[in-house]
Parts: structure tokens; sequence; C-alpha cells
């Protein structure tokens, strides 16, 4: 009997282990338009062993589909969005982008580094909102496909909405084993400038398109924010939330306590809060869970806050397949440094410097119960 070579049985079994790998996982991308000014727009699909689906823009970085599992193995696309790019083109309420050079506010749309006042492009009132008229949600990103995801990867000049030095930023998503859209931050300057980079999803895990979102039970391990005035500004102060209708220590429903008359409610016309997180490294941020579909997403990640906001101003959004998303249709759970940092040298610093390089994780994981 003869036996093959050894070099021949090594390339089966490598043929086999690449076969197998190619069945666990997979990427793919397609051209999905073009911008105004005639640029490419590629959409990027990464698929698990386990059947999950992340669909990746490098417009704007939008999340612009995630599809995991209920509790009877039914699949379904739990964040808000469009069919097609031209949604993502014209705006939006920031649908599952990347958001920067800073996430949430500034107030007056002005800080100080090394006693030199900056002002930033005003575009909500006086104050910025997510990095100004032309933010990062509204840039092509150059990408790359990498092991299990995709790589963005964006040169913001320097002045660019009024923010100091050239930013580089790269934004990599990777869909891990365990059923996790993994993100990772890191980007680096030439000159001191400030910030915070974050992504938008609206989630809904009962599915895009099923209706509000009150009913999802809500935890997150902790019982300080940080308090705003009127115009969601922070004023500096970091205040206990203990027992009142902020207070997520002990899951409740998103629904239960959100049209109380409570001032902080009142002020965000629902949840519209960034919450304090302690300890180093990645933390848990939040647990989620649907009841119906028995969907339960974990929120970790490094940043020192997550803003949750139910999707108060959402108003009639024509989204996916003739879906309307009306008022708390969608969640954000936005984990970030916190709003107005460069004006409040209490709270941590988002300043980089050259020499420095800023790196950040955030895990969304999936599971069902």
């Amino acid at each position: 009997m003869r036996f093959p070579a050894l070099s021949t049985l090594l390339l089966l079994l490598m043929s086999i282990a690449s076969t197998s790998h190619a069945a666990s996982s997979s990427i793919e991308s397609v051209t999905w338009g073009k911008t105004a000014a005639g640029e490419e727009v590629k959409l990027f699909t990464l698929r698990n062993a386990n059947g999950m689906e992340a669909k990746i823009t490098n417009w704007g970085g939008y999340i612009v589909s995630l599809k995991v599992a209920d509790k009877n193995g039914l699949f379904a696309d739990v964040v808000l969005g469009f069919d097609s790019l031209d949604g993502y083109l014209a705006k939006n309420p920031f649908f599952g982008c990347i958001t920067g050079r800073y996430a949430n506010r500034i107030g007056g749309a002005s800080f100080k580094i090394d006693d030199i006042e900056y002002k930033v492009t005003p575009n909500s009132g006086k104050h910025q909102l997510h990095g100004g008229k032309e933010g990062f949600d509204k840039k092509l990103w150059s990408a790359k496909e990498i092991a299990d995801g995709v790589e963005l990867s964006y040169t913001s000049a320097d002045g660019e909405e009024g923010f100091p030095g050239m930013l580089k930023s790269t934004v990599t998503y990777t869909l891990t084993k365990d059923n996790g859209l993994q993100i990772d931050y890191k980007a680096t300057t030439d000159k001191p400038t400030v910030l915070n980079l974050t992504n938008h999803a609206y989630f809904n895990l009962a599915g895009e398109g099923s209706g509000d979102i009150l009913g999802h039970e809500l935890s997150i391990p902790t019982d300080q924010l940080t308090a705003t005035d009127d115009d969601l500004i922070t004023t500096g102060e970091i205040v206990s939330i203990k027992g009142t209708p902020l207070d997520f220590t002990t899951p409740h429903t998103i629904g239960e306590r959100i049209g109380a008359d409570y001032k902080p409610l009142i002020q965000g016309i629902g949840y519209d809060h960034n919450y304090v997180l302690s300890g180093n490294g990645l933390k848990l941020a939040a647990i989620v869970k649907e009841p119906k579909s028995g969907r339960v997403m974990t929120v970790r990640t490094t940043e020192p806050g997550v803003q949750l906001y139910t999707g108060n101003h959402l108003n009639g959004v024509n989204g996916k397949g003739g879906h309307v998303y009306a008022k708390r249709h969608g969640f954000c759970l936005e984990t970030q440094h916190y709003p107005d940092s460069p004006n409040k040298p209490n709270f941590p610093s988002v300043t980089l410097r050259p020499g420095e390089t800023f790196q950040s994780t955030t895990i969304y994981q999936f599971s069902n119960e």
C-alpha cells in the first residue's frame, strides 16, 4: 500500500484548516455607492461561526446592520438605520456612526489648552455636539480587511471644525467568537488637542422596527452621574442618583420611570445622561435584556463613562424595510469620556498631546436566555 508523501499530507491538512477557518468566519465587501463628491463607499459584512453578522460602511464608520440570535435561534437586526447609503449621506440621528472628534457636548463651543482658547463649530445652539457640522460621521474613512474585522482610518486636518492638531484616528470593528462586536479606537496628534470617540448605535433587541424599547430591562453598575443644566451641559458636579429614577444599579425596565416628575428626566425629555463608571481596564458598563426575544446585550468598556440615551428626539424617521422610527424606538449606550470635559478640570482629562497614543476598547456582547 502506498501512502501520500509527508508534504502532500501537510498541504491537505493546511487546506482543511483553511477551509474550516473560512467556514467559521468570513468578511465580504462590496461597493455600496458614491458620495456627492464621487468617492466610492464600501460596505463590509462580517460573520462569525455562530451566524452573527455585522455590516459596516467606511462612510462615517456606521454600523449598518447587526444580526444576532434570540432564545429560539432566530436572527434579527438589532440596530436602527437605513437600507441604502443615501440615508447615511443625508442628515440623520447619528444611527451607528463613529462620533468625533468630540462625542457629546462642548459647552459654549470653546475650550482652552495651555491657556490658548479654541473656538469650535457650534451646531447645537451655542454649543457643539458630536464634533460639529462636519464631524467624523460625515467623513469617508480608508478601510482594509483584517482578521475577523475591518480597520478604518481617517486623518483630521489641523483646524477641522476648529480643533487643533492633525489627528490620525483608527477604528477597528471585529466580531469575536463569543458573539461580541468589539470596537477599538486609536489616535495620535501633532499638536495638543482634545478627543472623545464613541459609536452612536441605536439598539432595539426585539429587532429594529419592532416598536419602542420601554420594556427592555436595563442595569448600569453605578449610582453616580455627571449633573447637567437645562442645555444638558455638565455643571462639573458628580452627583449621587441612588434611589432616584436614574438609578439602574438594580434592574428596571427603561419605561418604568421614564415619565417621572423628576428634573433630570424633564431636562432630557427622558434618559440622556452620562453615568460615571468606576475601575480601570475593561469593565462592565451596562446589561440590557429584552424579555420576549430573550436577547441580552452586555457592554464593557475601558472608558470612564457611558451615556444612556433613549431616542427621545426620534420623530418619524423612515428606516429599514419601510419601518418608521418614532420616539423611543431605540436606545444608545455610548461609552465615552464625560461631556464637556475640556472645560471641567476635575473630570478625567481628554487632552491628547504629541507623542501620546489614545487607545480605547468597547465590546457589545450578545447572548440569550
